[in-house]
């Protein structure tokens, strides 16, 4: 059994999450429930491996051997029955660099890319930083969950756009998108030839009354279309190893992804990064499923306690990921006012909604992959705030 209560100090670590409160927030006593990082210990196995490759004291260009492929090739089996081949996998040192270079990789400036938000600001910045029209498909929160507009996305798609970027489990909403929601998304991406960029980072973290559907899976005609882009970072709490892999089974667009991985040369990657990936996916599945287990608990007192102590808050449960959506409409608050409040009233660190793009404003993201005691702690602080 692992200990997921275990209260780790992180500040001084030169931390994000924790060192960074002063400066994004202005007070670095908030309690930091913002970037999607666990404050849970990495894994021992992982930590262990790190450490042996780390008493060798040359840490030289290093390569992924095929032991690296067959780790995630096997996960990628077990846990999600999509059988890859090694040929189809590409590094990335991150998913939001991925995401830039398939932005270069294929298209150009001027073009349409649709984004479905509220959703995870970097894909908002990877079509404007680079050029490219960006085109909302926005998407409808509806009974705690947020839902595609798959009519909406028709009439997009049908002005002429090259690529969707799709948040698969999605961040910030926690929606697991369903085979159904995917194969009509696929039909219209199909009908206008768009390339599918698939994020599906957080799709290990599926809650058990849900199943992740890998998008590349619904059929060999949607598969020549698809990017996906995976990485055990947010999974076993790695995110500063700098690693993640995208697999595309299509040559046409795997070798047009490729030749802008080499034309920046950042193929490389990590050598303590490339070791906890492969031992993450090697060794990962007890740990992954008591963590699961774990996160369920969290959320299960954060949905009793907005529903008992704060109905003024509606709490969207995630069916995927450890982010928590928060419609904060109900304390009748601007955006920035709602801001101020979490920070100076409630001390709390979280994400603003609207950061998030259209259909954020009056919500928040709360990141619950904390010791209990923290999120409790969390809760009354906000609960005394409001009330």
């Amino acid at each position: 059994m692992y200990n997921f209560d275990e209260l780790i100090p992180r500040k001084g670590t030169d931390s994000v999450k924790y060192d960074l409160r002063r400066e994004v927030f202005g007070d670095d006593g908030v309690i930091p429930m913002w970037v999607a990082d666990m404050d849970f210990r990495t894994p021992d196995f992982i930590v262990d491996a790190v450490k042996r490759r780390a008493a060798h004291e040359i840490y030289g260009y290093s390569i992924r051997g095929n032991e690296w492929y067959q780790a995630l090739i096997c996960w990628l089996d077990r846990r999600h029955g999509w059988k890859t081949e090694k040929d189809w996998i590409v590094f990335s040192p991150g998913i939001v660099p991925a995401i830039n270079m398939a932005v270069l990789s294929y298209t150009q400036p001027g073009d349409s890319i649709i984004v479905q938000p509220p959703v995870y600001t970097p894909f908002l910045e990877a079509v404007k930083n680079h050029g490219r029209t960006l085109v909302y498909n926005p998407l409808k929160a509806e009974n705690g969950r947020l839902n595609m507009d798959l009519d909406d996305l028709e009439q997009k798609a049908a002005m002429g756009a090259k690529m969707l970027i799709l948040s698969s489990p999605h961040n910030p909403g926690g929606s697991v998108w369903t085979r159904d929601e995917l194969t009509a998304m696929m039909q219209i991406c199909l009908r206008y030839d768009m390339i599918v960029f698939s994020d599906e980072i957080h799709s290990d973290l599926v809650y058990p009354e849900n199943k992740h559907t890998v998008l590349a899976t619904l059929s060999p005609e949607v598969a020549r279309k698809v990017v996906t882009a995976v990485a055990p970072s947010k999974t076993f709490n790695i995110a500063g190893m700098a690693t993640s892999a995208l697999i595309i089974s299509d040559d046409g667009l795997r070798q047009r992804f490729s030749k802008t991985i080499e034309n920046l040369h950042v193929g490389l990657g990590n050598l303590f990064g490339n070791i906890a990936a492969q031992t993450a996916y090697t060794y990962g599945d007890k740990w992954l499923d008591e963590l699961l287990n774990y996160l369920s608990g969290n959320l299960d007192v954060a949905e009793a306690f907005f529903k008992t102590q704060m109905p003024q808050i509606k709490m969207f449960r995630p069916q995927g990921t450890y982010l928590v959506w928060l419609d904060c409409r109900g304390l009748n608050m601007n955006d920035n006012d709602l801001r101020d409040f979490m920070i100076h009233k409630a001390g709390l660190g979280l994400n603003e909604g609207c950061s998030f793009g259209p259909g954020g404003e009056g919500f928040m993201r709360m990141n619950v992959a904390c010791p209990q005691a923290t999120l409790r702690e969390a809760l009354e602080k906000l609960k005394k705030a409001v009330k």
